[in-house]
């Protein structure tokens, strides 16, 4: 080892082990001892409990104190103390007794500072808390903490001794959660996809430490990025200093960023008790204006580059505090084209896959190490980018792996589409401003959004909307709701046919600030039901089947009623009705991988054709259960992963189901030339079917998808509704039967008004896959078409919003019924529905010398022969049977592992 190099690590391990000197963990896991306790049973003040020689009360109840797990949950605690059974398991979770844990409680510890603690002062850091904490030292109360994002920092020199009590009193959210409680993790209240947690997870629920420092701190350390060109960055920095001494004191603060070794200081005074910005800029720091950076970019468009400053404060020569920021040299850019919003990450295009979280695990047991596993497995899919759905993740380390994996992040605050304010709308607004501050430095942060399928409550709006602009600088966007305003809604979430995905946009209900399409969407879901390994564990033998409710309490019910369970059950069984759970399950995997590839693939078929994201719900499990996953909560991998992790390669090949087009989708920024897209069918006897193969050579440009070949299946229709007997609200032109006589020769008219109606009898229940209408001048603009079987009842198919003169052709995943209706809703121009043909068609019928069931093997190379992207479907004569999967012979399968 060379001199120099030596000397230099001798060096950053002695100042690595100076700053170790200057921090003491008080948390569990790092060795302090804590215990938890019912404040009802301990009414004693503050002051009292915060002395040595206290002792918690037994107390009469299952709840005396226990030793407390922190950071954590008071139920966590007690859960871990033997106290209530496993909560992951059947129904435990749902008897347990909510009053014991819906009060307040108080933790307490003892410790003593570390004798390397030798600078002037000693401080008290908290990270948060849920919902409400009451701080006390050796019998003084330090403060009040209101809210989960604020922070705690303790000037406690004056209070320590040889011996130190620390006692904090933790209050739990009010009830209502939604909005009321907010800042809090609202869904502990129960959702369709977690059950009501006792404590509504309260307690000390972020890190909790002791640091050692002179007069003069750091907080708030801001580095910012703007990007010239992709090959010179300008930097700026902004740190706060506070100064708690009591006289002025000249400061020199250093900063030096790696890799580059880039070194800045300013040198100042520090009025007594102020808190000073100090600010760099690449105008007087010419250091700070960086040639070739290396860039941050999302996953699958380039590296996720970081560098690191660190800062220091120095009084007389003497580190006072220091302060490590790691960043990314990145920019954001956005619009909203054609009603539809984009994000540029670098002036690059970015088409957003991704995932929602709706929390990292639903009693906050998810720490350190283990968000670093579940973003890898997002990472994995080929996401880019990660909803914090409802902020309801507050860990810092969640942000950090996020920028390490290029997973962009996009950052909910705690509202959720109620017309309510929380309680404390200042409190909310402090612990807005404090989120900013504490994450604005994450390069994955990309978009900041204020209320979830709902407009934030003045002054909520307005006042969230000023703190992105003030605190974050403008340099993310700020979207007030999550699913309109230039994104296309919400849902639906459960598992469809995959044909639904791309005929026409998938969407559960339109509203007049919702973009109609494929667009922007921030959540749209399948059911999941994970592997029947995984059900063991959390579902008790005597119930594992048939399904009962023992499944709902997991969310495979009325309980999850938008994952559609009932239809779920219908597409596992048409692959034959199941035996058992392990043959429900197996089944259902196949499910899972098709209805979620198609979700991704139906965007991608889309790609800046109205498409620009899409992000699933959701990603990862919060707890064991039935729904809205694509590994779960074991970190077993469903189908829905594999089907995700498949459509979402950078280079993927993909086939529309409803056109047969053959297409390349290119979600990265490199461009590739001259491959071979080859497509080549069998029959489940493993036949070829050499007619219906097809190759072509194509390229694949840079954030596109393009066409290559469309499939000769040759599938043809045979319409239902010709000469069958047709009933309308009203005739002001021709008769009701000129829409129905298979030429475009006639028409029928309705009197002028909005709401009219036409519709057929075909007879007997029938499977209907597309609807054509052919309006004259007097079309209209909205519509619905519905199907019925008793001409009372009717479902609604499709909804129209937009309609227009001439030719509107709807397909559709079959569905069965005897009655069809065209229902006018609004009128387009000035006279009535004018219909030169309302025709209703049957399903695609099968090429004949195609199996039942046969499979779709796409293979794509380049032009050495190296694969790149392989794909399977398969796909049958009647799509709600494919059972004949069941006669396949089984394959050999020789497996390994190391």
């Amino acid at each position: 080892m060379k001199k120099p190099f030596r000397l230099l690590i001798c060096i950053l391990l002695a100042a690595t082990q100076n700053l170790q000197a200057q921090y003491y963990s008080l948390m569990s896991r790092d060795g302090q001892q804590w215990q938890v306790a019912p404040a009802t049973e301990n009414p004693q003040q503050g002051n009292m409990i915060s002395q040595p020689g206290f002792r918690f009360a037994e107390g009469p109840s299952l709840l005396g104190p226990v030793a407390a797990r922190v950071p954590a949950t008071v139920f966590t605690s007690y859960v871990e103390a033997g106290k209530e059974e496993d909560p992951n398991v059947g129904d435990n979770i749902h008897r347990v007794d909510r009053r014991l844990y819906d009060r307040s409680f108080w933790y307490r510890t003892i410790f003593s500072v570390p004798s390397d603690f030798r600078k002037e002062r000693v401080w008290l850091n908290m990270d948060g808390v849920n919902r409400k904490a009451s701080v006390w030292l050796n019998g003084q109360l330090l403060g009040e903490l209101d809210g989960f994002m604020m922070r705690g920092r303790y000037d406690i020199t004056e209070l320590i001794s040889n011996e130190n009590v620390l006692a904090i009193l933790i209050s739990i959210p009010q009830m209502p959660m939604s909005n009321q409680s907010s800042p809090s993790y609202i869904c502990s209240g129960g959702w369709d996809w977690i059950p009501y947690v006792p404590g509504l997870n309260s307690g000390l629920t972020d890190k909790i430490w002791l640091s050692n420092t002179e007069a003069v701190t750091i907080s708030n350390p801001w580095i910012r990025s703007k990007m010239l060109t992709t090959s010179q960055a300008l930097l700026s920095a902004i740190v706060s200093l506070r100064n708690s001494a009591s006289e002025d004191k000249l400061c020199k603060l250093e900063g030096r960023i790696m890799p580059g070794n880039i070194c800045f200081e300013k040198e100042l005074w520090l009025h007594s008790g102020t808190v000073t910005d100090v600010r760099f800029d690449p105008e007087s720091f010419p250091e700070l204006k960086i040639s070739n950076p290396r860039l941050w970019w999302p996953n699958g468009y380039g590296d996720p580059n970081l560098y690191e400053c660190s800062f220091t404060a120095m009084l007389d020569g003497q580190v006072s505090d220091t302060a490590v920021v790691e960043f990314g040299i990145r920019n954001y850019t956005y619009d909203v084209e054609d009603g539809v919003f984009h994000i540029k990450v670098n002036g690059v295009p970015v088409f957003v896959k991704g995932a929602n979280w709706g929390m990292p695990e639903y009693m906050l047991r998810c720490r350190d190490e283990e968000y670093a596993t579940k973003i890898a497995l997002h990472k994995e899919m080929h996401f880019n980018m990660i909803r914090n759905w409802l902020g309801s993740t507050t860990d810092e380390e969640f942000y950090r792996q996020c920028d390490r994996a290029g997973i962009m992040v996009w950052d909910d605050f705690w509202l959720n589409s109620n017309p309510n304010l929380p309680y404390d709308i200042f409190a909310f607004n402090r612990n807005a401003v404090e989120k900013i501050l504490r994450l604005r430095n994450h390069a994955c942060i990309a978009v900041w959004c204020g209320e979830n399928e709902g407009v934030p409550q003045p002054p909520l709006a307005g006042w969230l909307r000023e703190d992105v602009s003030t605190f974050d600088g403008g340099d993310r966007w700020f979207q007030a709701r999550s699913n309109a305003n230039g994104l296309s809604g919400s849902g639906y979430w459960g598992a469809s046919d995959e044909r639904y995905y791309f005929l026409p946009y998938p969407c559960w209900h339109s509203e007049s600030d919702m973009t109609l399409g494929w667009g922007f969407r921030t959540e749209i879901g399948t059911a999941v039901v994970p592997t029947y390994e995984s059900i063991r564990k959390f579902i008790p033998e005597e119930h594992l089947w048939p399904i009962d409710d023992m499944w709902n309490l997991h969310y495979f019910g009325s309980g999850a009623s938008n994952a559609q369970p009932e239809k779920y059950k219908q597409m596992v069984s048409a692959y034959g009705e199941p035996r058992d759970a392990a043959d429900f399950c197996r089944k259902a995997q196949l499910v899972n991988l098709q209805s979620n590839k198609a979700m991704f693939e139906g965007w991608l078929d889309h790609m800046w054709n109205d498409a620009s994201g899409i992000m699933t719900w959701m990603g990862q499990s919060a707890y064991p259960s039935m729904v809205w996953q694509t590994y779960d909560y074991y970190y077993d991998m469903t189908g829905a992963y594999w089907g995700c992790k498949s459509a979402c390669e950078p280079l993927h090949i993909l086939c529309n189901p409803a056109t047969d087009e053959v297409k390349i989708s290119n979600t990265s920024a490199l461009s590739y030339h001259n491959l071979k897209a080859e497509a080549t069918i069998y029959n489940a006897d493993g036949s070829f079917v050499s007619r219906m193969s097809c190759c072509a050579v194509a390229d694949a440009p840079a954030n596109t998808t393009s066409t290559c070949f469309t499939l000769p299946m040759n599938h043809q229709r045979r319409c239902l509704s010709v000469g069958k007997p047709v009933f309308a609200s009203s005739t002001e032109y021709g008769k009701p039967e000129d829409a129905n006589d298979g030429t475009d020769n006639t028409r029928w008219a309705s009197a002028r008004n909005d709401i009219e109606w036409i519709y057929y009898d075909l007879g007997e229940r029938q499977q209907i896959g597309q609807i054509r209408l052919n309006f004259e001048a007097s079309f209209g603009r909205q519509f619905r078409l519905q199907v019925s079987d008793d001409a009372q009842n009717w479902k609604e198919i499709v909804k129209e919003t937009n309609g227009h003169e001439g030719e509107m052709l709807y397909t559709f995943p079959e569905v069965e019924a005897r009655y069809v209706r065209f229902l006018g809703v609004e009128l387009g121009w000035w006279y009535g529905y004018s219909l030169r043909d309302f025709s209703v068609w049957g399903p695609q019928e099968p090429t004949p010398e195609l199996s039942d069931v046969y499979f779709i093997r796409l293979r794509l190379a380049d032009n050495q022969g190296t694969l790149l992207s392989e794909n399977i479907y398969w796909s049958g004569k009647n799509r709600s049977d494919y059972s004949s999967l069941a006669d396949l012979i089984p394959a050999k399968l020789h497996t390994s592992s190391k």
